[in-house]
């Protein structure tokens, strides 16, 4: 008999892994066939996997032409191991793939610590079930393929390791993830603190911490600039208000402290973290020491002038979703100590509180059709007649060829050793452009490419292989 009311819980806990896992699998899959993906960030993956898998380890092709390495703009050289897997699958279905699943796993170490923490089955399953219904955690696995969607997973494994003394298998979690980007390692880093603070293990959790902030330092401050050829990270300049750099934010944290609090707390900001915050019911305020590790990746994105920052539509949450979601366990736990009727409630109100939330904010298409319910993106899965045209013409263009594309067009493009962004041609051979959507990175450029197709028209040197619906292909001549 308690075998058997064991097996129904975790029976449940598996449905609902496996139908988050294929259903966000399928999203993402449409979403890629609708061209809802880019070359900016999807093919950006894409090639380096691609490259790795040929012999040239995380090589992509730069904004404007440049041969460079995956590493000059982000430490994520995790995209190494995805090298084997695209021999067997060589499509970008398998990122988008790995990704659902990957994300959908999160919930197995959610499970443990609430049942842990909570003492029931049932509180397991409830939050098991509030992190996959929890907007963020869908968002970040819809939004293209990110390596550092993989952190999410892998920190909310190292914090149930971490939780459990077990430090093997946590220092394992906690190098993968920080192999996901640069900035992760600091979220280790504000585990080793709880560690040393709120469990007491001072010795391991000061290791832990400052490992942590040197992996992050060595990433930002060395790896980065030894492959970026400016010098530096590109992406200091979203925080050009605040110094522009991490020696420029440390001193206008000691001589203008308050313009940090004025650039972070913007109206933008405070609904930021209301929305990442009040799905959780506020609960990991109660876990305050936890919430350290959430503060290096929460004022990255607070201080970033980049919108998509401050946005729960994007993989920049990627760091803060385990500490939050953990965070609300630790704190309901606490508050059942202190009240133990509130116990036996938690479960229902943090799946409730999820579900409504998710019906405002969250990535579930159907929600278009109530009333009040979140319309974001919620058509970005339909393939039309449009994208059909688009994949039978980008079809004409040989594998090996240096393409410039489009940025949507783009993605579809980018297994190969050279990849252009329109309106750049240099030495491709093929061209392929959606005037209905004439993306240039991950931005609209509606003049510069219209500039560069008049005169590929007028051209002599460049032959217009196919033209319908807003899709052209140019081949070079000779």
């Amino acid at each position: 008999m308690t075998a058997r009311r064991l097996a129904t819980p975790r029976l449940l806990l598996w449905c609902g892994i496996a139908a988050y896992a294929t259903a966000f699998a399928a999203l993402s899959v449409l979403r890629h066939r609708a061209f809802q993906t880019g070359r900016f960030d999807l093919g950006n993956m894409v090639q380096a996997v691609w490259s790795t898998a040929h012999g040239h380890p995380l090589a992509v092709t730069g904004l404007r032409g440049d041969e460079i390495s995956r590493l000059a703009a982000h430490f994520d050289p995790i995209l190494v191991a995805f090298a084997p897997l695209w021999l067997a699958w060589p499509s970008p279905d398998l990122l988008l793939v790995v990704q659902a699943i990957a994300v959908a796993l999160g919930a197995l170490p959610v499970y443990r610590l609430a049942r842990k923490h909570l003492g029931s089955e049932r509180a397991g399953i409830g939050f098991a079930l509030a992190y996959l219904l929890y907007p963020p955690t869908q968002w970040l696995t819809l939004n293209e393929f990110h390596p550092v969607s993989l952190a999410c997973p892998l920190l909310l494994f190292a914090i149930w390791y971490l939780d459990e003394d077990r430090l093997v298998p946590f220092a394992i979690c906690a190098v993968l993830a920080a192999t996901t980007k640069e900035e992760i390692a600091f979220v280790v880093a504000g585990l080793g603190l709880w560690y040393a603070l709120a469990r007491g293990r001072r010795i391991e959790g000061a290791l832990i911490a400052v490992a942590g902030l040197a992996v992050s330092l060595i990433a930002i401050e060395v790896v980065i600039p030894h492959f970026n050829r400016a010098g530096s990270s590109s992406f200091f300049s979203r925080y050009s208000e605040v110094g522009g750099s991490p020696g420029g934010i440390l001193r206008t944290t000691v001589t203008h402290p308050w313009r940090l609090f004025t650039t972070g707390f913007t109206g933008r900001g405070l609904g930021y973290v209301a929305r990442l915050a009040l799905p959780l019911g506020l609960a990991m305020l109660a876990a305050p020491v936890l919430l350290l590790a959430a503060l290096p990746e929460l004022a990255i994105n607070l201080l970033s002038a980049a919108p998509a920052q401050t946005s729960i539509r994007f993989h920049y949450t990627a760091g803060l979703i385990p500490v939050l979601v953990a965070g609300a366990i630790l704190g309901s736990a606490h508050l059942s100590r202190s009240r133990p009727g509130f116990a036996r409630a938690v479960p229902t109100v943090a799946v409730v509180l999820a579900l409504v939330s998710n019906y405002f904010l969250g990535a579930i298409p159907l929600w278009r059709y109530f009333p009040g319910g979140e319309q974001a993106q919620a058509t970005a899965a339909h393939v039309s007649e449009h994208d059909r045209i688009a994949a039978r013409a980008l079809r004409l263009i040989p594998a090996g060829a240096v393409v410039s594309a489009t940025n949507s067009l783009g993605g579809h493009l980018s297994a190969r050793r050279r990849v252009l962004s329109f309106p750049f041609i240099q030495d491709a051979t093929w061209i392929a452009a959606d005037e209905t959507s004439p993306g240039y990175a991950d931005r609209l450029a509606p003049l510069p490419a219209a500039v560069q197709l008049s005169w590929l028209r007028r051209n002599p040197e460049w032959r217009l292989v196919f033209e319908r619906d807003g899709i052209l292909i140019f081949q070079r001549r000779g």
